[in-house]
């Protein structure tokens, strides 16, 4: 079928919401991987009328580009049903589907280089765009409508496998939640400041280095760090040996969550002076992995502000974690609960793989569909002849 301007193959939708059909469930944002997701924005006081209704087999972006992970963000509504999108997105969906696919054009756009194409073609000063026009100026090869199919095939047979993977997950995780529920209700809670212990140990002889540097975010992991450390001396840090936490005791201007985590490697890394850190001091009584399921609960990130105190910043101090109360059962029943968890993040690592591998394969999906285009086009040339 050869090159196209995208324009010529799709046109806006401005369906408005303003029947008012569509509410607050119903809103959806979109994601730098191409996802869509559920708000972020704090919509409790808008008005959904002018939101616009994105049905299956369309397409909705965000025009901005800065700040964003060097991608754009868009969605491509694979479900069933109809969701809602604010006006501050561009929504649009295929003129003719007898000569692109949406499916198709959704593996092209999952791409790194769609998204460096985009960052390419934005502008502006302090915030730059990539608007309507400029993803009507993208050039698109195409090849015919049953190939396009036979990729779009493979691709949905894959994201399939991975859904199937996905759906059993939940159930894991829900089994988790499940058993910890009954036992916050059928036990009585105790304080685990009877059960846990500062460790103020420090990297006094640079035993470790840079590499060894480790952040805490919000999501409850060691990440690497962001701090700028040139010049600076690793000695003041603190070591956070293998099973032992840390966590940043400041909570304000953080996303209402606390920022912690369990190292749960075999090895030793070193974080900030500012940082609190601790272990285990009764493991015969609490497992650190069995602790560390209660601070990755939404329960625990409340708790934390609720109970963190100051003027213009707001901390969480070793005197408040101490206090926390959970329901801690005989040991075995713990490491029953573990063994469960730690099954769930296995699996749930294997799917985040998955999905990587298919985002991976959508440029190889998109040039095998090409070349054997190509191919067939070079065959019947030569039948012809």
């Amino acid at each position: 079928m050869g090159l196209s301007r995208l324009g010529e193959l799709i046109e806006q939708v401005n369906r408005k919401n303003s029947a008012l059909q569509y509410g607050i469930d119903d809103v959806r944002g979109v994601m730098n991987t191409k996802g869509m997701m559920q708000t972020r924005a704090n919509v409790t006081d808008r008005s959904f009328d002018k939101f616009y209704i994105i049905e299956p087999g369309e397409f909705v972006f965000n025009r901005r580009t800065t700040r964003n992970g060097e991608r754009l963000g868009l969605a491509f509504n694979d479900t069933n049903r109809a969701y809602i999108f604010t006006e501050d997105y561009v929504a649009f969906t295929i003129k003719d589907k007898e000569k692109l696919l949406p499916e198709y054009l959704y593996i092209f756009f999952q791409r790194d280089e769609f998204d460096r194409l985009v960052r390419y073609s934005s502008w502006g000063s302090a915030t730059e765009f990539f608007n309507w026009e400029d993803m009507c100026d993208i050039v698109i090869d195409l090849p015919p409508l049953s190939i396009q199919q036979k990729y779009v095939d493979i691709y949905n047979a894959l994201l399939q496998n991975q859904k199937a993977y996905e759906s059993g997950l939940e159930d894991l995780k829900l089994a988790c939640d499940a058993y910890i529920d009954e036992l916050r209700r059928t036990l009585p809670h105790k304080a685990i400041g009877e059960y846990i212990e500062l460790s103020e140990a420090k990297n006094e002889n640079l035993q470790y280095g840079i590499d060894a540097l480790r952040g805490v975010s919000i999501n409850k992991v060691f990440i690497e760090t962001k701090a700028d450390m040139t010049g600076v001396s690793l000695k003041p840090y603190l070591l956070v040996e293998p099973d032992a936490f840390a966590y940043v005791p400041i909570t304000s201007r953080n996303g209402e969550k606390i920022s912690l985590a369990h190292n749960s490697s075999d090895e030793t890394y070193i974080v900030s002076s500012s940082y609190i850190v601790f272990r285990v001091n009764q493991k015969d009584k609490l497992i650190p992995s069995y602790l560390n399921i209660f601070f990755g609960r939404s329960e625990f990130d409340r708790y934390a502000r609720f109970n963190s105190w100051g003027s213009a910043r707001e901390a969480f101090a070793w005197e408040d974690m101490c206090e926390v109360k959970i329901p801690i059962p005989d040991i075995k029943v713990q490491r029953s609960i573990v063994n469960i968890y730690n099954a769930y993040i296995t699996r749930r690592d294997i799917n985040e793989k998955l999905k990587a591998q298919i985002k991976d394969i959508c440029p190889i999906l998109i040039k095998g569909s090409l070349d054997e285009a190509k191919n067939t086009g070079s065959s019947r040339l030569a039948v012809i002849t």
